[in-house]
């Protein structure tokens, strides 16, 4: 019996090269019965895009796109119960592809698309993240508080660069203008600190920013988080560690962390700037100062590559 595929595709994904994919990969799409197109026109477009096709008895939702368009088909998967929910394909169209790239999905396209067709599923971890006023996100990759996250917001302001270069520029920027450590607090059933941070990574996955190996043994089938913590250090030993996290070998600075945890609160003496799969959750002006962590193990059936 052929499965009925909904494809969410993002055209303006890589500065609008999702577009252009698209064009070429329409052939193999026709090639399977039951694949019906739909493209993004607004924000969190592909979320309500993937909640309908779950709604309407998808069996699987394709997302055409980058880390935010897959951050938004999940977020909209995950509001199917769980026994309709279709499974996720995704076909890498953006700038760091992080979460494809955990999945060991092929970067070309074309073979992208044919996996997530016809691959077989398994099933995956997703985080939920909720703030102090009531405010759900699930995710699939990476939460980062502090450095990471003014990183993403940075990011987005520069329209010319793509990719790895893009996250790098921003790393530059963030710290010669956002130098500025926060003390969190931490608890849990299995974690308990207080310390002055720069940086804070929830890992579902081992990378982010396209090449950043954030937490090199994080895994996102094994019901656990994986998280960085960078306490208050020099702009001096943040440059120094930019390529000890692309090799990801910074755990050898005493100023880092790692760690493993499920379920657990944070809390802020500051505001929090925060970042979930590289799309902003809390950005400058916010006053957000709490927030609870929850994992939910093999929420989701996704194709590996």
């Amino acid at each position: 019996m052929t499965e009925k595929v909904k494809l969410i595709l993002n055209p303006m994904s890589a500065m609008g090269a999702g577009w252009r994919a698209a064009s070429d990969l329409r052939p193999i799409a026709a090639q399977h019965g039951g694949v019906e197109w739909s493209g993004t026109v607004y924000p969190s477009h592909a979320t309500e895009l993937a909640r309908q096709a779950g709604l309407d008895g998808y069996d699987r939702v394709v997302a055409l796109g980058g880390d935010g368009t897959v951050h938004e088909v999940v977020n909209g998967l995950m509001q199917v119960p769980a026994a309709q929910r279709p499974a996720l394909g995704v076909v890498p169209l953006g700038s760091g592809n992080d979460f494809a790239w955990a999945l060991g999905l092929p970067a070309a396209p074309d073979r992208a698309l044919e996996q997530a067709l016809s691959g077989p599923t398994s099933p995956v971890d997703i985080g939920l993240m909720t703030d102090e006023n009531g405010r759900r996100e699930y995710f699939d990759n990476t939460v980062g508080l502090g450095f990471d996250a003014v990183v993403t917001i940075r990011s987005h302001k520069l329209p010319i660069l793509r990719g790895f270069a893009m996250y790098l520029t921003a790393v530059i920027q963030t710290i010669l203008l956002n130098h500025h450590p926060n003390v969190l607090k931490a608890s849990g059933e299995d974690l308990d600190w207080q310390a002055e941070v720069l940086m804070f990574t929830l890992c579902n996955g081992a990378r982010e920013g396209g090449g950043f190996q954030v937490a090199p043994g994080a895994k996102n089938d094994d019901g656990l988080f994986n998280y960085l913590l960078v306490e208050k250090c020099d702009r001096l030993t943040m440059f120094r560690l930019v390529p000890e996290f692309m090799r990801g070998t910074h755990a050898r600075f005493p100023q880092v962390r790692l760690g493993t945890c499920g379920s657990f609160n944070l809390t802020a003496e500051r505001p929090m700037y925060i970042h979930a799969d590289g799309e902003v959750f809390s950005s400058f002006g916010s006053n957000l100062k709490k927030l609870s962590f929850e994992m939910l193990p093999g929420a989701l059936k996704v194709v590996r590559g």
